[in-house]
């Protein structure tokens, strides 16, 4: 779910499937509202709404009521919902719990977690600006590169049958030799996570990043980013297969929310002042992922309450049927705390590792634009480079946890989040806070997780059609800053995609292949070269930075230029440091050495 660096600085992209670049925001009121003021008809770009900073209602540092708090942090856990519960989705059938609802739901509760407690630790001692953290489709291709080395692949479907029928006659929080099957696959996976996120953390803290980004433009990240979003193509047209009518109805309500509706503000009521007032509100905006999955979602009931769908499992379009798993939510506890090293101890393998890193480093990538997109719609300071490198060790501490919890992913930047701050005009970090602890209290609950084990494949499967399209459309938009009359460019762009989508093809036809005598250096370049975005981030990034070509040509320049262009700052740089430790900073010399503090030596003071 993430933007183009260049869209998210630009602050005019879109993101994938939840929101479009113009935005109904209001005309400026002199004084700031309590409530979410969008009355006027003029619809306007997201980079105008930014431009007129005056409409801030509440900028960075600023402590909304604690009911606004609530009701906004509760909005942002909405807009995050699609692309993180999309995560354990997609690798249920991977790690072969198709069938285990319990640990599917078991799987949703700790992501939802997890991404509660990185979205805190990144509002408060990260970046400290208002993002929210979830799960990545970067890391999703290298895990199913991974599971799909022959010792992973899933059990015979006779046995997987007998293990399926054990684990629904036990306590879903109990360990028998069915668990055990999916288990060995989520902590081979945990441990790739666990060492390769060691590299996004060491990239922050010794302040690398600067010295990597200079060497990776829009054609090195172009390919990668598309590269995510094809090479998906197979599980969204697995999931929609089940019943391509309730799939195509899916896409249509989305499609009909998010672009037919997207101008359309409903009138709400609010209370301020002692009196009622009516604001416009652009609500099919904000959730038309959610809506038309909910709408689809409801069809699907009707039409299983009215026995439309077949009841015979072997039939077409019996995956429709939301009676399927309901023993899910039965059998799913109240209450459950996910806790570190709830599957075993991670595993460790250098060709899960090295895959992983292709994930890290594009993950990476694209948060340094969700920082300074961030930035311009809090009223805060273009992000000095202490906060940029400490934003980036931190989500690599938010993918360890990931990996320690098991969530079968890491976690990164939300783009549809920040998009978000441009329409309520609340840019308050205590708003994500509080969306924090909701994702951290609505993980505990159980049964909470399991209801949305019910939603239909082929509702999914439409979802996955938008949501990934949009990914691969965004990777294609980094192309907007380079010359494609170039020659040159054109080759790159076109040799990098089209290598990263034969490769990994070849290598998943011809299985055994490849056979060096070192059984673990097999496995390294199997899971590299069946990485899709791996083989064409690899080749864009080689041959961009080694044929000639001049910066305007290689989009370079139109990019550092975005990144330079000034903020409508309603606080200064010190909105950056670490809380109640400037003083110790300051004291202690050594501390201007630490590229990631305030103190540091050469870092960029924003100006106000």
């Amino acid at each position: 779910m993430r933007l183009t660096t260049e869209e998210r600085i630009e602050l005019g992209g879109k993101d994938q499937g939840t929101f479009n670049p113009a935005f109904g925001v209001k005309d400026g009121d002199e004084e700031p509202q309590m409530t979410v003021d969008i009355g006027d008809p003029h619809t306007e770009s997201l980079e105008e709404a930014v431009d007129k900073g005056s409409d801030l209602v509440y900028s960075l540092n600023d402590r909304p009521p604690w009911y606004l708090c609530i009701l906004l942090g509760f909005q942002h856990y909405i807009l995050a919902f699609g692309g993180i519960i999309a995560v354990p989705l997609i690798l249920a059938e991977p790690l072969c719990i198709k069938d285990n609802n319990s640990a599917k739901s078991q799987l949703i509760s700790t992501i939802f977690f997890v991404s509660g407690l990185s979205t805190l630790l990144q509002t408060s001692i990260g970046t400290r600006l208002p993002i929210l953290q979830g799960g990545t489709f970067s890391f999703i291709t290298p895990t199913l590169a991974i599971l799909a080395l022959p010792k992973w692949q899933c059990p015979a479907p006779k046995a997987s049958m007998m293990l399926a029928a054990q684990n629904s006659s036990s306590s879903p929080l109990q360990m028998d030799d069915s668990d055990e099957v999916w288990m060995t696959r989520m902590r081979e996976i945990q441990g790739a996570i666990l060492v390769s996120s060691l590299v996004q953390i060491v990239l922050g803290f010794s302040g690398l990043v600067g010295l990597v980004l200079k060497y990776i433009g829009p054609l090195a990240i172009a390919p990668t980013i598309n590269l995510i979003g094809l090479s998906l193509f197979i599980e969204a047209g697995k999931k929609s297969g089940g019943h391509w009518g309730i799939a195509a109805l899916t896409v249509c309500l989305i499609l009909l929310f998010s672009q037919y509706l997207s101008k359309v503000d409903v009138p709400m009521i609010a209370y301020k002042d002692k009196k009622w007032k009516v604001f416009q509100y652009p609500l099919f905006k904000l959730f038309s992922a959610l809506f038309g999955m909910c709408g689809a979602w409801l069809v699907c009931f009707l039409l299983t309450i009215f026995d439309v769908f077949p009841s015979k499992s072997d039939e077409y379009g019996f995956s429709a049927r939301t009676d399927i798993s309901l023993d899910a939510v039965t059998n799913s506890p109240w209450f459950h705390v996910p806790y570190p090293g709830q599957w075993g101890m991670p595993t460790f393998s250098v060709s899960s590792v090295l895959g992983m890193m292709a994930g890290v480093l594009a993950s990476t990538m694209e948060s340094i634009g969700d920082y300074y997109a961030c930035a311009r719609l809090s009223g805060a300071p273009p992000p000095p480079t202490h906060a940029i490198n400490r934003g980036i060790a931190v989500e690599g501490i938010g993918c360890v946890l990931a990996a320690l919890w098991g969530t079968g992913n890491g976690t990164t930047s939300y783009s549809q989040n920040i998009a978000a701050l441009g329409i309520t005009k609340v840019g308050s970090r205590l708003v994500l806070q509080t969306t924090g602890l909701l994702m951290i209290v609505l993980g505990i609950f159980g049964k909470f997780g399991a209801v949305f084990i019910t939603i239909p494949d082929p509702v999914i499967g439409g979802m996955f059609l938008v949501m990934f399209g949009m990914i691969a459309a965004v990777g294609i938009s980094n192309l907007q800053y380079v010359d494609l009359n170039s020659s040159r460019n054109l080759l790159i762009l076109g040799f990098s995609t089209f290598s990263g989508l034969v490769l990994p093809t070849w290598f998943h036809s011809n299985p055994g292949i490849i056979d060096t005598g070192i059984k673990e250096l097999d496995q390294v370049i199997v899971v590299l070269f069946t990485t899709h975005m791996f083989i064409g981030g690899f080749f864009g990034f080689i041959l961009d930075n080694t044929i000639p070509g001049t910066e305007k040509e290689r989009g370079i320049k139109s990019w550092q230029d975005k990144a330079q262009q000034g903020n409508t700052n309603f606080c200064d740089a010190s909105c950056y440091d670490i809380p109640y430790c400037n003083g110790i900073f300051k004291r202690f010399r050594c501390f201007q050495y630490l590229p990631f503090l305030p103190s540091f030596k050469t870092s960029e003071q924003g100006t106000s």
